[in-house]
């Protein structure tokens, strides 16, 4: 499975981003997926997760309140919907997914995930 992140750019603070995560074929397996980001000289970090379901998610607190992650299994897409943007949210956003047959599960642990998007670029301006 190959992953492509697209939606970044340069919005300014307190606008909004949607984030989309494609599939490059069918996700046949069940796998959880997530979002994770990368600031210039920082380790990457979790952002969000969401199960094969839909019904479990988990967001990092930093995001909470903000930041909606959502899935389409028929169209191999997910979403990070990402509202009230800040200056802290800069970073390259990466999506990944997890080789698990678990409809129900999702991981915030970096590890776990078997692959990756390339990312994509966020900017947000004060």
């Amino acid at each position: 499975v190959q992953l492509q992140a697209s939606g970044g750019g340069l919005v300014q603070a307190g606008e909004s981003l949607r984030l989309t995560c494609s599939a490059s074929e069918r996700i046949t397996a069940i796998n959880p997926m997530g979002w994770f980001r990368q600031a210039p000289g920082k380790e990457r970090e979790f952002v969000a997760a969401i199960s094969w379901s839909g019904n479990g998610t988990d967001y990092a607190d930093s995001v909470k309140g903000r930041f909606t992650v959502s899935r389409d299994n028929a169209k191999n897409t997910v979403h990070l919907q990402m509202n009230n943007l800040k200056p802290e949210d800069t970073a390259v956003y990466y999506c990944g997914a997890v080789r698990r047959y678990d409809p129900n599960a999702y991981s915030r642990i970096q590890r776990e995930y078997d692959y990756w998007g390339q990312g994509t670029q966020v900017t947000v301006s004060s």
